[in-house]
């Protein structure tokens, strides 16, 4: 069973700019679409976790549904999934550790997890185990940061570290305990 995140950030460690955007994302070309690690990841996963905000940002951009796996949205408002997300969208709310037993309970035991609050809400209860962060050559100088305060402190191993598309840093780490 792992917790997985998979995520870009900036140089100065902004998952979204000042505006809440994420534009910059697209800063560096990549004309071939060369995999930088989602799809072997979807391969690995057996569902998706993330928070209410994440999700709204998924559902705002202009593409197709993105996953193949069940998404698992934690959200104390929202009340039903919009229409003709049903069989790919369910809403979980509760204590971390008890919506995790719950889906390890249904065969859901490797998760992407997804999003800045719902990372940090892991990390602050020591769930995550592993991270592949992949840094973009740009400051931001401000936004949405990818970490935030912690009870402890969590150490980390580099698994894996390269360049990809000739210019980002990815880089794996596992959790040392």
């Amino acid at each position: 069973m792992a917790n997985i995140v998979f995520i870009a950030t900036s140089l100065d460690g902004y998952i979204a700019d000042k505006h809440g955007k994420i534009d910059w994302l697209h800063s560096v070309p990549n004309p071939d679409n060369m995999d930088t690690g989602f799809i072997t990841l979807m391969e690995r996963i057996d569902g998706l976790v993330m928070g209410r905000n994440t999700f709204d940002m998924i559902l705002s951009f202009d593409c197709e549904w993105p996953y193949t796996k069940p998404v698992f949205v934690l959200s104390n408002t929202m009340t039903k999934v919009p229409k003709g997300y049903e069989d790919k969208v369910f809403l979980v709310k509760g204590q971390l550790q008890d919506i995790l037993t719950e889906l390890h309970a249904n065969g859901f035991n490797d998760l992407y997890i997804d999003g800045g609050v719902t990372i940090q809400n892991f990390l602050k209860e020591d769930l995550i185990d592993e991270m592949v962060i992949t840094r973009f050559p740009i400051l931001l100088g401000g936004g949405a940061p990818l970490f935030g305060e912690l009870k402890q402190p969590l150490n980390f191993k580099v698994t894996k570290s390269e360049v990809v598309l000739g210019t980002l840093v990815q880089t794996s780490y596992i959790r040392d305990k």
